[in-house]
């Protein structure tokens, strides 16, 4: 099962009151949740009925236990959820983390627990067309996945294409194109973003596998 969510569920930020994360949470999913302190790198970990990636200084979770939620917070960046038959993953990809190889380090550990295929979504984050980017990071950028993430904004200035750096990362991991909720967060009046707006508040991403 996968959930994404706007603003109009709350915020998911960490620094919300515990009790309110608490009650967020257990309105998109009745099984125990785990969360990440996101860092913006590329080290993920696995989570198991213990609960102990709670609190992980990582950007990716990874479980085959069923009825085991997993869970990463955005604004802007893009959130990825992964799934074979056998295992789930949740991504915070941010162009850092992209850079770093988050992506294709997380279907490597889902495949660590059993083959694919592997299917790829991608929730809301911020597009192309609202996402000026430095020339020096974009050039870093294009460097690592391809002249492809290249893109221009709006108003004619250099931006980054994070669909396609997510799309080059899995693409590079044997991944297919994912499927795309093609939800721009700095132009939905319904989601938060940091860089349009300087919104607190985080959507997350939901990940479970039924028994």
């Amino acid at each position: 099962m996968i959930r994404f969510t706007s603003a109009t569920d709350g915020s998911f930020a960490l620094d919300e009151p515990g009790d309110r994360l608490d009650e967020r949470r257990s309105t998109l999913t009745p099984h125990p949740v785990t969360w990440l302190s996101q860092v913006h790198g590329s080290t993920v970990v696995d989570a198991d009925r213990t609960l102990g990636a709670n609190g992980a200084r990582a950007d990716a979770v990874v479980t085959a236990e069923p009825d085991l939620a997993l869970t990463v917070v955005t604004a802007d960046c893009a959130p990825v959820v992964l799934a074979t038959p056998h295992a789930v993953a949740a991504v915070h990809a941010g162009w850092k983390g992209l850079l770093a190889g988050v992506v294709p380090a997380a279907v490597e550990k889902l495949l660590g627990h059993g083959d694919g295929p592997v299917t790829a979504w991608l929730g809301p984050c911020i597009r192309a067309r609202c996402y000026e980017f430095g020339a020096d990071d974009l050039d870093a950028v294009a460097g690592a996945l391809g002249d492809e993430v290249r893109s221009v904004t709006a108003w004619g200035t250099p931006a980054l294409d994070v669909t396609a750096a997510v799309t080059a990362s899995l693409r590079r991991a044997g991944v297919d194109r994912p499927i795309d909720a093609g939800v721009c967060t700095a132009c939905s009046p319904v989601h938060f973003s940091h860089r349009a707006r300087g919104d607190r508040g985080r959507q997350a991403a939901f990940v479970w596998l039924e028994k």
